[in-house]
This record gives structure tokens, sequence and C-alpha cells, in this order.
């Protein structure tokens, strides 16, 4: 996976940040400091991957074409399902989104405000890569 060389994007819930010729590894911040996820290259553009945290939760991690990533809560608070990750990406009004494979409600990435039902939202992790 080719990434642009040293990138650094910032977002607000999430906050991705790419040096990619030296990156290999994704990192989430918790509560008690970052942890790592998973190998760089294990995340290819428009597909999520999902990842088990230490208190059993599960995230969804996401990069985009132009290289930033997103993490937010793997669980579908519709159907109570882990399957964000295996959602369809897109944009709406300029705002990256997952939807979910089961009943279709659609995730703003960068917030996790679900675009079809503003009384619902998953978490957001912020991401990196190192």
């Amino acid at each position: 996976m080719t990434l642009a060389s040293e990138t650094t994007t910032t977002t607000t819930a999430t906050t991705a940040t790419t040096t990619a010729t030296t990156a290999t590894t994704v990192q989430l911040q918790l509560t008690d400091g970052w942890f790592t996820v998973c190998d760089l290259s294990l995340l290819m553009p428009g597909r999520g991957v999902a990842a088990l945290l230490p208190d059993g939760h599960q995230v969804a991690l996401f990069l985009d074409r132009t290289g930033r990533m997103y993490a937010i809560d793997n669980r579908d608070p519709f159907s109570g399902a882990a399957v964000l990750s295996r959602g369809l990406t897109g944009t709406h009004q300029g705002r990256p989104f997952v939807a979910s494979p089961l009943l279709k409600q659609r995730f703003d990435l960068e917030s996790g405000q679900c675009l079809d039902d503003e009384t619902v939202r998953v978490a957001t992790y912020e991401v990196r890569a190192l």
C-alpha cells in the first residue's frame, strides 16, 4: 500500500496521522494510552477491518483513498451486531460515512453521528499510524 509521504490530517472526533514511508502499525488512543491494533498493511481503502480491544469491545478501522484513517465502534446500535467494519463506505455532503450492512443506517466516520437518526451515535477513537 502506498500513501503520500509525510501526510498529517486532523479531524474533530478522530485524528489520523500518517507518515507513510515509515508507518507500519496502527494505534488507537484509549483511556490508559495508545494501543497497537494492527499492521497498517491490513487496511485497504474503502474496506473496514474489525479489531478486538483489551476491554472486549470491537473497533472498526477504515482507511480512505487519501490515507486518512478512522476508527469507530464496530457494534451497529440498531441491530446490536458487530458488523460496521463490513459496511459500505461513501461520502455525504463531503463527510465520510459507513453504511451498516444490515439495516443500512449511515454513520459519520469522523463524529460517529448516525446520518439517518440524529438521536443515535457510535463511539469514535483517535487513531494514528507509526
